[in-house]
């Protein structure tokens, strides 16, 4: 945290950047007031990267576009009806956006726009005081209508007005909540967190893509528990991402497991310190994330009671790739990452075969053939998944993990796994069977790719013998 002389010094050599300084000498030559607002503020006093370069003025929208042109390289107005303009000044984006005064219907997030004349009413609707604070340009004036700083210093998130008009006006504020819980390290002060509790079910008017964009941003926030535990004890995750709360499954006396749940907030913890020391991938990860967090969700629908007090969760790998599919969807994410998290969490127990007896090559090369371009990830998540407080266990599943990475390698190094292929493309085949294009040759293509990872290459001599061998059986 940066002491207030600090913090207005960095916002003040950003209000001296050219990008900066044009703007606001333009908009006060032609009358208008201009402000630096929200996240450059905030950021300025917690020592965080000053991006995002927003301004709000009285200038209408038109007024906006006709005082940036001259200086821009490109404009936009998609945001025109919200009174926002975006522009592209010396290669940096900005927003400008006109003084608000929306007002709500409580059905919809959709505001009856209303423009404003004054910047501290604009200030006291915005969603939490610590963004509510603005830099008056040129004059580097601070504005803090709703103690912002106080709250900085006390890292509490609060609403300007009260939460129930906040979250009322717009129920998406309630995640943003949640996020910025595990973004920023700031705690939830009493009052918005019981509104949130009273006022979770008014989450069910946000779009699905919104939703899916903040619980995005939360997972690949700092600290995402911090954040998943708000919206647990709101109450939202049961809403928003149901499969997480129905991991707190009931322990009995005589039936006992480890608690998945935590389990599961355990295992992303790790995956984020494993994303960072194997340095394989460019952290944060939101697949790795994601499907740390939900890797054991088919574990509720697939629990059963053994004699003795076993538990057992068959099959919960299978189950929980479905159901992540379904959630992510519904969720709006794209076919990219809904399809990479369902394959790691099919995945993630196909290691622990590996401890109970030496798999071949052949059983190797199917597990790096099985993870394709999901394998870096799938060697995060597994190490990830070992949570045991046995000392002795855990070292033995990371020596046993260590001895597969090194068989992957040796192997990868004289067969490159990354692209296995039959030994005869689709053309040759064609030629040995005398066939033309059609299912056979497509048969014909995976019998060989399956020799090829039980035996690893064969050569084109040896691959047209077992093909003709295999074809002539085929067609007794």
């Amino acid at each position: 945290m940066q002491s207030v002389a600090a913090a207005l010094a960095r916002l003040g050599d950003l209000a001296a950047t050219p990008t900066v300084s044009r703007l606001a000498n333009a908009f006060a030559l032609a009358g208008h007031e201009l402000a630096l607002v929200g996240g450059p503020v905030r950021d300025a006093f917690l020592d965080r990267p000053l991006h995002d370069l927003d301004f709000t003025t009285d200038a209408t929208p038109d007024q906006i576009l006709a005082l940036v042109k001259p200086l821009s390289e490109a404009q936009w107005d998609i945001g025109r009806a919200y009174g926002t303009i975006g522009a592209s000044l010396a290669g940096e984006t900005v927003e400008i956006t006109t003084y608000r005064a929306d007002s709500y219907d409580g059905t919809t997030r959709k505001p009856d726009v209303v423009f404003g004349r004054h910047l501290e009413a604009d200030l006291l609707r915005r969603d939490f005081t610590v963004n509510a604070m603005a830099l008056r340009l040129p004059q580097l004036t601070l504005v803090d209508p709703a103690g912002g700083i106080d709250d900085l210093l006390a890292k509490r998130l609060r609403t300007p007005s009260t939460p129930e008009v906040s979250f009322g006006d717009d129920p998406l504020r309630m995640l943003r909540a949640a996020r910025f819980t595990g973004q920023l390290g700031f705690t939830l002060d009493l009052d918005t967190a019981l509104a949130m509790e009273k006022m979770r079910d008014s989450i069910r008017i946000v779009s699905a893509e919104r939703i899916g964009d903040e619980l995005s941003k939360l997972l690949v926030s700092k600290d995402p528990r911090a954040g998943i535990e708000v919206l647990m004890e709101s109450g939202l995750a049961e809403i928003v991402l149901p499969e997480i709360p129905g991991l707190q499954l009931e322990i009995d006396e005589h039936h006992h497991h480890k608690d998945v749940y935590q389990h599961s907030l355990t295992v992303l913890e790790q995956a984020m310190g494993y994303e960072k020391s194997r340095g394989n991938l460019e952290a944060p990860d939101l697949i790795v994330r994601l499907a740390a967090l939900l890797h054991d969700i088919g574990k509720p629908a697939t629990r059963k009671l053994e004699p003795g007090g076993v538990v057992s969760f068959y099959h919960h790998d299978v189950v929980g790739a479905k159901l992540a599919k379904k959630r992510l969807r519904a969720l709006r994410f794209d076919n990219d990452t809904i399809n990479a998290v369902a394959r790691l969490i099919e995945l993630h127990l196909r290691f622990f075969g590996y401890t109970e007896g030496a798999w071949t090559d052949s059983a190797v090369r199917r597990y790096v053939r099985d993870a394709g371009d999901q394998l870096e990830r799938l060697h995060i998540l597994t190490r990830a998944d070992v949570t045991t407080r046995n000392r002795r266990k855990a070292d033995r599943l990371g020596f046993a993990y260590d001895d597969l990475e090194q068989r992957i390698a040796a192997l990868n190094e004289q067969e490159e796994l990354g692209a296995v292929r039959p030994d005869l493309d689709g053309e040759q085949i064609m030629v040995v069977l005398g066939v033309k294009p059609g299912r056979e040759v497509g048969e014909a293509y995976r019998y060989l790719l399956e020799q090829r990872l039980d035996d690893g290459p064969l050569g084109e001599e040896e691959a047209t013998r077992r093909l003709t061998h295999w074809w002539a059986e085929r067609v007794q």
